[in-house]
């Protein structure tokens, strides 16, 4: 049977933990957040099926198994650390973890990428992924965009863009259904549905007394939603960074004059304040702002 061993990650924030005796102090040497250092934590007292620390308010303490535990940890450490490696002398490159909502990743992060490395080609980007409206905690990113209302308590939030709204459908579909004059002349017609994209908003500023769908489609991705009406799946909300390829190329076709100026959601930055005090990652927030505040 093969042995499960413990996560090296959370053994490493466990041993700076109880040398600092602050989760915060110990997040900072390990240039993680707080949050990700408790759940580190909390994922290696699950592995050893118990406590190891005793928390009173603000101040934390080992347990007596921690205590024990710790010097097992730091002699496994101090072992890893003392092996001979004669072959590894350069420093290791400063490191931003960023998560990103797949669309904004996709229309917008992607594409200018490369003016941020060549302005700071010793700095390594790594991109992950999160799903809007569902994933709330930082995890063990030091910066993350989110598409949401921008209400994130306990953290740093900067808004960097919001754009209009506006409705759009395929020429395939336009052929099925005739033409569409006024925003009246929706009802009756199949319109895709997003929770990110809410049809109850725009139907107020098209003057329409209607209630947000209820059946069809839904697509809960920005990109995803534009594929759907790409294909002729229905009529759908899209903005103009995500549509603008699409527009020109004739795939899908702006119907009425109608958007919806400050729709219910925009992009956020958000960050913790001790990820901000790492170089890089201040680099890195300046350049988002100067990139995608202005959209």
């Amino acid at each position: 049977m093969t042995t499960r061993l413990p996560p090296v990650h959370a053994l490493s924030a466990f041993e700076a933990a109880a040398r600092h005796q602050s989760f915060a102090l110990a997040a900072d040497e390990l240039c993680i957040t707080p949050s990700a250092l408790s759940h580190r934590i909390r994922l290696l007292e699950d592995f050893v099926g118990e406590r190891l620390f005793l928390r009173d308010g603000r101040s934390i303490g080992l347990s007596e198994f921690g205590r024990r535990y710790l010097d097992v940890v730091r002699s496994a450490l101090r072992t890893l650390t003392d092996f001979p490696m004669p072959h590894r002398s350069a420093q290791a490159q400063p490191r931003i973890k960023v998560t990103l909502p797949p669309t904004f990743a996709r229309y917008m992060f992607v594409p200018h990428l490369a003016d941020f490395t060549q302005r700071y080609p010793d700095i390594v980007v790594e991109v992950f992924m999160s799903v809007p409206l569902y994933d709330l905690s930082l995890s063990e990113s030091d910066v993350e965009v989110r598409f949401g209302a921008g209400n994130y308590p306990n953290i740093i939030t900067e808004k960097l863009f919001e754009e209009p709204a506006f409705a759009v459908a395929s020429p395939s579909y336009l052929a099925q259904v005739g033409p569409l004059h006024t925003p009246a002349d929706l009802r009756g017609k199949t319109l895709l549905r997003s929770a990110l994209e809410p049809w109850q908003p725009w139907f107020e500023a098209a003057g329409l007394d209607w209630q947000e769908p209820s059946s069809g489609l839904r697509v809960d991705d920005l990109g995803l939603l534009l594929e759907a009406i790409r294909h002729g799946h229905g009529i759908g909300l899209t903005r103009s960074h995500f549509a603008q390829a699409a527009l020109a190329a004739g795939d899908v076709v702006r119907l009425f004059d109608v958007e919806l100026a400050s729709p219910p959601h925009a992009y956020y930055m958000v960050y913790e304040k001790p990820a901000r005090e790492r170089g890089e990652v201040t680099l890195f927030i300046d350049w988002m702002k100067a990139t995608f505040r202005n959209g």
